[in-house]
């Protein structure tokens, strides 16, 4: 069912419409705030502009950015984290331009993706700031890309209104009236499982999006706070560190990735020092502070103001769960702070999220139902149960469960693909026509009424509702399918990292790869193992033999091979999850080399 908006937010329907209300009505309130720990032991600097001076900047960067792009032509965002970013990204907005969110060409290990999306989405100019303009021009000449001009946006000139000064930018007329259904912005996916396509989002979409998020977690909106390190090009990012916040007017803090992963006790400092804090994070950020975190550490957090951290963009996990619980109990977290939920790219972002009324819902389901697409459930004490988590119920749309042959519609318990339909849901694929009706623009076979209730999105994701909440269960793309039963390769991946001491957790991945001198494909495991470790040949040995019994017993599947490769190895997404697909053609190629390899079926 559909929530009404909150009755005090305006009602304008485009985000620079909110933004334009909160500087009219709140100029000197602190809206976005930039941490920067320009040393290990720095306390953080904080940069903040208020609503008036976000609008300002905001605008005019919009009049640098008009003048030498069009309504309609692409503005591809290539800054560092931090406030130019924000005032870049909106300024897109308000000069009609089609804002892409992306990332400085000095993210290591992405050179690649960001050449194929600037090919793809063929910008008409590239924002960046004073201290990377010239990084980014050398970039996109070595890359063989258009000369495009490169905008360093932290040097647009912000006046007073009716004050002029010699040198200042000339006044451009930006477009009287953008339509909630044009473009905003393209945002390309991950690449986790296909090449990264553009989501084309309408301005729209994003409002939508942004007051389901604000009806999900931040109902009163007076009192909440964001505080994010998640990239702002990054899908979650971008909706809860800036959109919502400019939908609700209510502040939001930021920090850079970087700065969260060198010392992630920073993120959970912010988030002790304002009140009624939101912040989202993949599983292995949670998994990652109480490894990293130690006793004296916690012992001087106050999370007792901490409201919600929303826990997606992968597989949540129980164990994850109770760690972070766990560290972080005397520091006051609630326990029911901890909050999963469901989302993707081709949806804004948000779709369905779990209730911060109480802990998380965790289901006991037998495995071999699983496997066969169904959730039979048990005790949670039973032995070698899988444990699902519960994400919740939609945020203001529809969510059906389908066969994914048929498109048939199942019932409660069943395990389908997932599908949605609602005002956040992105128009298509950038140039991409014909993906773009099979996933944007499926119709139920079991369909009525005069529109062939048209315009439901397949997502390629699998789970099942049981008393009202979804369970995520895997990705269609990346079923390991036996003797034709279903095996999740992130439930392999939990069982080798649990099982194999070696192994770094959630920097693995398991797929199905053809295998010399056999007639069907073996499953293979390639894992990062801990960093500083040197395994020998018989620890090689002794983890293919753990291995191996651990994945035999709790899922039937015999493992052909557990390579070892040092961290860093596996190729991961701009969102910092393991690429299976990609891992699995590097394997083919042979391109981890033999690594820590140990096999029990021969060569490939």
């Amino acid at each position: 069912m559909f929530s009404p908006p909150s009755p005090q937010l305006p009602e304008g329907p485009l985000l620079t419409d909110h933004l334009a209300h909160w500087a009219a009505h709140r100029p000197h309130q602190r809206a976005f705030t930039y941490v920067e720990f320009p040393e290990p032991s720095s306390p953080g600097l904080h940069h903040t502009l208020g609503w008036q001076g976000l609008d300002v900047r905001a605008r005019a960067t919009a009049a640098r950015i008009a003048a030498v792009a069009g309504p309609g032509e692409r503005a591809a965002l290539l800054l560092p984290q931090g406030l130019d970013y924000t005032a870049a990204f909106l300024g897109c907005l308000y000069a009609g331009v089609i804002a892409v969110p992306l990332f400085s060409p000095e993210l290591p290990g992405h050179e690649g993706r960001l050449a194929a999306v600037l090919a793809d989405c063929e910008p008409a100019c590239v924002l960046a700031d004073a201290g990377t303009a010239a990084g980014v021009g050398r970039f996109m000449a070595e890359q063989g890309l258009p000369s495009v001009p490169v905008v360093p946006v932290d040097r647009a000139s912000v006046e007073r209104p009716g004050v002029e000064r010699p040198g200042a930018t000339p006044a451009i007329a930006l477009p009287e009236r953008i339509e909630p259904d044009d473009i905003a912005y393209l945002q390309y996916t991950s690449g986790s499982t296909r090449s990264p396509a553009g989501v084309v989002i309408s301005h729209a979409n994003v409002v939508a999006n942004a007051r389901q998020a604000i009806e999900a977690f931040a109902a009163d909106a007076a009192s909440s706070t964001t505080v994010g390190w998640l990239p702002l090009f990054h899908d979650m990012g971008l909706v809860l560190s800036v959109a919502a916040p400019v939908v609700g007017g209510f502040p939001s803090a930021l920090m850079d990735p970087v700065a969260f992963l060198e010392h992630p006790v920073r993120w959970l400092r912010l988030l002790a020092a304002y009140p009624g804090t939101i912040s989202a994070a993949p599983n292995f950020a949670y998994d990652y502070c109480a490894s990293r975190i130690d006793r004296e550490e916690a012992a001087e957090l106050r999370l007792d103001r901490v409201k919600v951290l929303i826990n997606g963009s992968e597989p949540v996990r129980p164990g994850t769960v109770d760690r972070f619980r766990d560290a972080f109990a005397d520091a006051g977290l609630a326990p029911a702070a901890h909050c999963p939920a469901y989302g993707l790219a081709e949806a804004t972002v948000f779709v369905t999220t779990d209730t911060f009324a109480e802990p998380p819902t965790v289901l006991a389901c037998d495995p071999l139902a699983l496997s066969e697409g169904r959730l039979d459930v048990r005790e949670l004490t039973t032995p070698e149960a899988t444990h699902l988590v519960a994400c919740g119920t939609p945020a203001g749309q529809e969510l059906r469960i389908a066969d994914p042959a048929t498109g048939a519609a199942l019932d409660p318990g069943e395990v389908g693909e997932i599908q949605l339909r609602g005002p956040n849901i992105g128009l298509c694929y950038w140039k991409r026509n014909g993906l773009s009706e099979e996933v944007f623009g499926f119709r139920p076979p079991d369909a009525t009424g005069h529109d062939g209730e048209a315009g439901w999105l397949r997502t390629g994701d699998l789970g099942a509702l049981h008393e009202g909440l979804l369970y995520i269960t895997g990705r269609l793309k990346d079923l390991i399918i036996v003797d034709g039963r279903n095996h999740y390769p992130q439930d392999i991946e939990e069982t080798v990292q649990s099982a194999v001491d070696l192994v770094r957790r959630d920097r693995l991945a398991a797929f199905r790869v053809p295998w010399t001198g056999t007639e069907s494909d073996v499953l293979v495991v390639v894992a990062e193992h801990r960093r500083g470790a040197r395994p020998t040949e018989q620890d090689l040995l002794a983890a293919l033999r753990t291995a191996t019994a651990a994945v035999s017993a709790r899922h039937g599947l015999r493992l052909a091979e557990l390579l070892l490769v040092p961290p860093g190895s596996l190729p991961r997404t701009s969102s910092g999850k393991v690429a299976r697909a990609a891992g699995r053609a590097r394997y083919l190629l042979g391109a981890f080399g033999e690594g820590g390899r140990g096999g029990a079926e021969g060569t490939r």
